[in-house]
């Protein structure tokens, strides 16, 4: 994820919109509430290792307010992304914080963050080519990075899912290759813990 931010964060001045998928169809699938959270379950293949590195957590996203993405395993670690900023903690500890006073494209990260785990391609396709199909009550689609700084860093992302996204892969130019699989989706005000909507 942190990687992604940085990709996200050279390219974020240099985006071009156009549409090139069913973007209507899978946004009329997808549900928009203004309370999103569940249990993500990543796993990293780095180019050269054998053994993936797994880790999982919860994540939210708040509608107006920004996304929280909190690793329980291996090691716990939260990310905070909102309007103004983006702060990652160690426990209670800040370990890094971008403002977007002094960093402009913060607002841009976060909202393409948010439409990538909201499945909001109409946001997507700033930075990305959107290619996609739906099938029934499923969809999937296939994003590629338009700008050559962004395709270097994180590749090709592709997410598939029904009402809410329910996987999401990345492929690096490296031949790393992350896959994030979202589960146990709850929504509205009781999904999110008070714990978690203090973060936020």
């Amino acid at each position: 994820m942190k990687r992604l931010i940085f990709a996200l964060a050279v390219s974020a001045t240099c985006a071009v919109a156009s549409a090139t998928a069913p973007i209507a169809k899978i946004q009329a699938l997808l549900a928009k509430p203004a309370v999103l959270c569940g249990r993500f379950d990543q796993t990293k293949q780095l180019a050269g290792m054998k053994k993936p590195l797994a880790s999982n957590g919860r994540f939210c996203v708040v509608a107006g307010k920004g996304v929280l993405w909190r690793t329980l395993k291996p090691f716990p670690n939260t990310l905070r992304l909102t309007r103004d900023e983006i702060v990652s903690f160690q426990g209670e500890r800040v370990a890094m914080r971008l403002e977007a006073k002094q960093e402009p494209t913060v607002r841009m990260i976060n909202s393409v963050l948010f439409s990538l785990l909201s499945g909001d391609l109409g946001q997507l396709e700033t930075l990305f080519e959107v290619d996609g199909n739906v099938d029934g009550g499923s969809w999937n689609v296939a994003l590629k990075a338009r700008q050559p700084a962004l395709a270097k860093a994180i590749g090709a992302i592709s997410l598939d899912g029904g009402a809410y996204v329910k996987n999401i892969q990345i492929a690096e130019a490296s031949g790393d290759k992350t896959v994030i699989v979202f589960s146990e989706i709850k929504t509205g005000e009781g999904a999110i813990t008070l714990e978690e909507a203090a973060l936020l």
